[in-house]
């Protein structure tokens, strides 16, 4: 059996997903909706930041999260 490519070579690109709303999952995973945020995360904090600090943590935390999530990460 071959692989089957998603791509239709326009050249618009791919999305997966129209709206947060849709369900997504990877590698067998229960497909869950996106993930709304419970703070605000500033990336421009992030990077004036040398020292690693507690908003930068609470973002690493939800990217991982995230990841679990849509089985893009084993848990």
């Amino acid at each position: 059996m071959g692989v089957r490519e998603l791509s239709d070579l326009r050249t618009d690109g791919q999305r997966l997903g129209q709206s947060a709303s849709d369900k997504l999952g990877f590698y067998g995973a229960t497909p869950v909706v996106q993930r709304a945020t419970a703070t605000s995360h500033s990336t421009s904090a992030a990077a004036s930041s040398s020292a690693f600090g507690a908003a930068q943590s609470a973002v690493l935390t939800e990217v991982v999260n995230t990841l679990v999530a849509l089985g893009i990460w084993a848990a």
